[in-house]
């Protein structure tokens, strides 16, 4: 693979930008315990640490589905109620899992995808998966890793509101 260190234009500024929003869902877990990371401070279900660890989890299937295509994801038309509960926990730091863990496991998906953003044809493109929210039929690879980017962006802000909510510090701004 190729460094992400020799990386110039357009995979540069993906990777830019990938860096920014995972710096900030990160940073607003600064200083926080295991206990503080599970707990939700606002109507919905979220948490600091369920948020990283959704975002790991997008960011890992995406990766997934770059390299291997719609067979890594799964088909959601064919999906259970107990797949959907499974998938739930995705969004929770459960009693036997840590926030650093979590945010090592996160590092080491991250790492993953910059590498290939340094190294896909950014202008292939995959079939997507079956899911009632895909209008395309396929995603280019440079589409797959803008979503990357918009999600952890969203996430990002939904962080930064939780965290405001648990203690008031506040990390965008």
């Amino acid at each position: 693979m190729t460094s992400t260190e020799t990386v110039t234009g357009e995979r540069a500024d993906l990777l830019a930008m990938l860096a920014k929003h995972r710096f900030f869902l990160t940073f607003t877990t600064r200083g926080l315990t295991d206990d503080q990371a599970r707990q939700r401070t606002t109507a919905s279900e979220l948490c600091l640490g369920g948020l990283i660890k959704h975002v790991t989890a997008t960011e890992r299937g995406w990766g997934d589905f770059i390299v291997e295509g719609a067979s890594a994801m799964p088909n959601f038309e064919e999906m259970t109620e107990d797949d959907f509960k499974q998938r739930e926990n995705e969004f929770k730091l459960l009693p036997d899992e840590t926030l650093a863990g979590v945010i090592a496991e996160y590092e080491a998906v991250a790492r993953r995808t910059d590498e290939l953003v340094a190294a896909v044809d950014l202008n292939a493109s995959r079939e997507l998966p079956k899911a009632p929210w895909f209008t395309d039929k396929e995603w280019s690879n440079r589409r797959v890793l803008m979503h990357i980017i918009a999600e952890t962006a969203q996430h990002a802000g939904h962080a930064d509101i939780i965290r405001e909510s648990l203690d008031g510090q506040k990390s965008m701004g």
